[in-house]
């Protein structure tokens, strides 16, 4: 049975909160933080990458090539007509029957504009014949230690250029110029084909049993889908430190 543990995100405090939650598996979604619990496994391992580490693959190298005419551009975390449209074709391409397939502009709008800390909508343009042509978008939040990459999107008709392998890539080296370490990509469930991706990229890190550990043999973590893997609610919230320091008792 799903379930996560979650809290609300809002007030003055709201950015040292999802800075703190965000270093123990945590993730954003609008102004709430959750972190998966289920019942029958612990499968759901937040993924970080250490940029200082990181060495990319001969195959990633190309797709930095292979996308060398897109042209960066970071925007505040308000919802545009092209964002929209280029989000429409991903999900019917990609995720036709996900729990977001029926999403509309105005929950579109409210997944991007929703956001009590630093968010950005980074952008990803081409000019072809004149014309400017919107790609890929992510939506990223600026934490102390990283960038989080939220939800991301493209264009579904380049699979050849492997856009979403692109936006991990093109983030790291953002984050590199910004002096932050880490490059936070949401869940690797081990097993999952969907999420698999995250595993080609060296310096993973995965926050598991209380602490980030590097991942070197995705087959170490089967185990975590065994309903003997998951420790009782009780313990997982003991161990949850709050930005004071102080864990929850």
């Amino acid at each position: 049975m799903e379930r996560k543990l979650f809290t609300a995100l809002s007030g003055e405090g709201a950015e040292k909160l999802n800075d703190a939650l965000s270093k123990q598996g945590f993730r954003r979604s609008q102004n709430v933080l959750y972190r998966p619990s289920c019942v029958d496994c612990s499968a759901c391992l937040s993924a970080r990458i250490v940029v200082d580490d990181f060495i990319p693959t001969r195959g990633q190298k190309r797709t930095v090539r292979r996308n060398a005419h897109l042209v960066r551009r970071p925007t505040s975390p308000w919802a545009t007509d092209d964002q929209y449209d280029l989000f429409r074709r991903y999900l019917d391409s990609r995720h036709a029957t996900g729990g977001m397939a029926d999403m509309d502009l105005f929950e579109f709008a409210a997944m991007v504009e929703e956001t009590p800390i630093r968010s950005r909508l980074v952008e990803y343009w081409h000019k072809d014949k004149g014309e400017n042509l919107l790609q890929a978008v992510s939506l990223t939040d600026i934490l102390d230690d990283g960038l989080s990459m939220v939800y991301s999107f493209f264009e579904p008709s380049l699979a050849q250029n492997s856009l979403g392998t692109y936006l991990i890539l093109d983030h790291i080296r953002l984050a590199k110029e910004m002096g932050l370490p880490y490059v936070y990509l949401g869940y690797w469930v081990p097993g999952s084909r969907k999420m698999g991706y995250k595993a080609n990229f060296s310096a993973l890190e995965l926050f598991h049993k209380g602490e980030w550990k590097r991942l070197y043999d995705p087959a170490d973590y089967e185990t975590e889908t065994h309903p003997l893997s998951v420790e009782p609610i009780a313990e997982q919230v003991a161990k949850i430190k709050l930005p004071d320091a102080r864990t929850i008792r």
